[in-house]
């Protein structure tokens, strides 16, 4: 019976996703380290009644010139219970977009693609809009936007864009790629093509793909990419005193007698 109730528990715990065992782990440590600082305080003889006024200035003291350092040790808590970001996921805020390696009391870890370390305070993580690629579901939408000149063949090119896409490795085929004309620009016709991938790391490399694979599809269909025109004029501005035939200055010649 023992041994069955010990397969079971090792189970569970096996079972549970990395980003909970480390919350579990951190609230664990949180509490142990409570319960020693209260049984130190017992064993040197401290009561309630007698450190209670002690704690109530401290308290006070605490919150006004502590009061960030508390609101992010506040906010780590609430980062471990409610989790709205786990360790391993990636994550977008203030501009920085990285995976998240560490949640501690205060601060939290993101690595970004070019592995700087980002120390970023949890408050943060709860007053700022936060975008998690990772939370529920690692499917992200790519949007390509892509111009073909005015004089072309829009179902030809429907096609060929469409067709090209879908063709594409690591290019999901649910949700189904889609390619919609958007807007008639000065330069030819806009359109832009919606692809979905399984992993964030795939976006750019599916980018590249397409990109490559279009210029091939396009040239090979003689289907053209408009680039910018530019009108250049060239205004000669000459001084009209410089247009005169120039005069004579030298001596008039003596008239013959």
């Amino acid at each position: 019976m023992s041994q069955a109730l010990w397969i079971f528990c090792c189970s569970g715990v096996l079972s549970i996703e990395p980003g909970s065992r480390y919350a579990i782990n951190q609230l664990a440590r949180y509490g142990l380290f409570t319960i020693g600082f209260i049984a130190v305080a017992s064993e040197l003889g401290g009561s309630w009644d007698e450190v209670q006024w002690l704690v109530a200035a401290l308290s006070v003291g605490l919150g006004f010139g502590l009061q960030e350092i508390f609101a992010n040790l506040v906010s780590g808590i609430i980062l471990l219970f409610e989790r709205p970001i786990r360790i391993g996921d990636t994550v977008t805020i203030n501009n920085v977009t990285g995976k998240v390696s560490l949640i501690q009391m205060r601060a939290t870890t993101i690595i970004d693609w070019d592995q700087k370390e980002h120390i970023v305070p949890n408050k943060t993580f709860i007053t700022t809009q936060l975008v998690n690629w990772t939370l529920s579901d690692a499917i992200t939408r790519v949007v390509i936007p892509v111009s073909i000149s005015s004089n072309s063949d829009i179902e030809l090119a429907h096609h060929v864009m469409l067709d090209t896409v879908k063709n594409t490795p690591m290019v999901l085929t649910e949700p189904e790629p889609s390619v919609v004309l958007t807007g008639f620009g000065d330069n030819g016709l806009n359109f832009t093509i919606y692809v979905h991938v399984n992993e964030l790391g795939h976006r750019q490399q599916v980018t590249h793909q397409i990109h490559v694979r279009l210029l091939e599809a396009l040239k090979h269909n003689h289907i053209e990419i408009p680039y910018p025109k530019r009108e250049v004029h060239i205004r000669m501005n000459a001084d009209p005193a410089d247009l005169k035939p120039a005069t004579n200055n030298s001596e008039p010649h003596p008239q013959a007698n």
